[in-house]
């Protein structure tokens, strides 16, 4: 969908239905997902149920069938039964059984609850759950004090020192920038702006002007999740970049571009895990999929 608005061809347009419709029923574990489905794109895996709904709020805008909105907003309800304020104040848990409170899941939340008060008329409900959510992020501890977000919070409710993940830091520019083009409260812009400048000077994050993962250094190599973290990230600081218009954060997007075409392509054209081109590379749909990401958001 990033590539058709970007691009004006719709070649891959019958792909969102047939996603869609492939995917909504119910299926044992190990079929769709080591887990099992339970229908609606829901299964013990909130963080999994709500990259469903994100998906499907981006369906709606770009086909304007309301079935893809109200198919966001039940997963959206089913995400919502995990805000839990009796742990750590706030915020919603990893998965079904509770076990974790982390940057990933709640960076879903707050983008989530603020694009469905934008596309629902009347809406007040998910817009008052965006605030909430934004004051308990800002204050959950989850950003270090340098700018990066750790992955999530310990069993005492404080930031755990987990790695440093490019998707969990584009998720949170995303969700404060998208919650400021509500309010328009400049804190909320603000924030995502230092949470931009951390990713491009944080070495955990960058290096050499490259995104980089910690699973991109030496002989590490990325599992199927983390391949696609980079993807995420260039999605939401690309938001950022055109709403400023800072000239920085363009250069950083053509930067990754410019280098994964240059440096992190096969001579077929698919596209690697690693950007800078260094080995051991990993490549397949999923590091593909990723950095095309990157090279829509220069695109775009």
């Amino acid at each position: 969908m990033d590539f058709a608005r970007t691009t004006g061809r719709h070649d891959y347009d019958w792909a969102i239905a047939r996603t869609f419709d492939q995917n909504k029923g119910v299926f044992p574990a190990g079929v769709r997902s080591s887990d099992a489905i339970e229908g609606h794109f829901i299964s013990r895996a909130i963080d999994g149920a709500a990259w469903w709904a994100i998906a499907w709020l981006d369906a709606y805008d770009y086909t304007g069938e309301a079935r893809y909105l109200d198919e966001a907003v039940t997963i959206a309800n089913y995400v919502q039964q995990y805000w839990d304020p009796s742990s750590c104040g706030g915020g919603v848990w990893w998965d079904q059984e509770r076990t974790y409170k982390n940057a990933v899941t709640n960076g879903q939340y707050l983008w989530l609850t603020t694009a469905l008060h934008q596309r629902i008329p009347g809406d007040t409900a998910w817009l008052q759950r965006a605030r909430t959510s934004a004051a308990w992020y800002k204050a959950s501890g989850v950003i270090n004090s340098s700018g990066p977000v750790n992955d999530g919070l310990d069993s005492a409710c404080a930031n755990n020192d987990s790695i440093v993940w490019s998707y969990n830091q584009g998720l949170a520019i995303g969700g404060f920038t998208e919650l400021w083009k509500v309010t328009g409260h400049s804190s909320l812009l603000t924030l995502a702006r230092t949470l931009a400048d951390a990713a491009i000077s944080s070495p955990a994050l960058t290096r050499d002007g490259v995104l980089t993962e910690s699973c991109d250094i030496g002989s590490a190599s990325c599992d199927d999740n983390q391949k696609q973290f980079k993807g995420i990230f260039m999605r939401h600081f690309a938001d950022l970049a055109k709403v400023t218009g800072s000239s920085t954060y363009q250069a950083y997007i053509q930067k990754q571009a410019d280098t994964l075409w240059a440096r992190d392509r096969t001579s077929l054209n698919l596209l690697g895990q690693r950007w800078a081109g260094t080995s051991t590379n990993q490549t397949d749909w999923r590091t593909h999929a990723s950095a095309l990401g990157a090279l829509t958001a220069a695109s775009g």
